[in-house]
């Protein structure tokens, strides 16, 4: 499940603006690189033919789905709070069918001789 936890307002390329669905999915627990064990949510934001008033009453609803890592292009990414910039090559996207996300992701096999 993911919950809509807020909205935002984006300009398009062609400067129209347009509002995105913050989503937020279910609580995990994660360690972190010394050890520690914390929990997190994975977010991600989806384009909405919404108006304004529409995105605000559409948060905290809930629906089926599931936000997953999805391999993309590389890109330069800054940590927020830090000057920090590292290069990720995925993102985090709303899925609603898991089965589809695994069968991309699934390398061939090979006869191994």
């Amino acid at each position: 499940m993911v919950t809509v936890k807020d909205y935002l307002k984006r300009k398009s390329k062609k400067g129209g603006e347009f509002f995105v669905l913050v989503l937020s999915g279910g609580i995990e627990p994660v360690k972190s690189a010394d050890g520690q064990l914390y929990f997190t949510s994975r977010t991600c934001t989806v384009a909405a033919s919404f108006d304004e008033e529409m995105c605000k009453d559409l948060i905290g609803t809930k629906f089926p789905g599931s936000i997953e890592k999805v391999p993309c292009e590389p890109y330069s990414y800054t940590i927020p709070n830090t000057d920090k910039v590292v290069e990720l090559s995925y993102k985090w996207d709303y899925v609603d069918n898991p089965e589809e996300v695994m069968k991309e992701q699934l390398l061939e096999s090979e006869v191994v001789h």
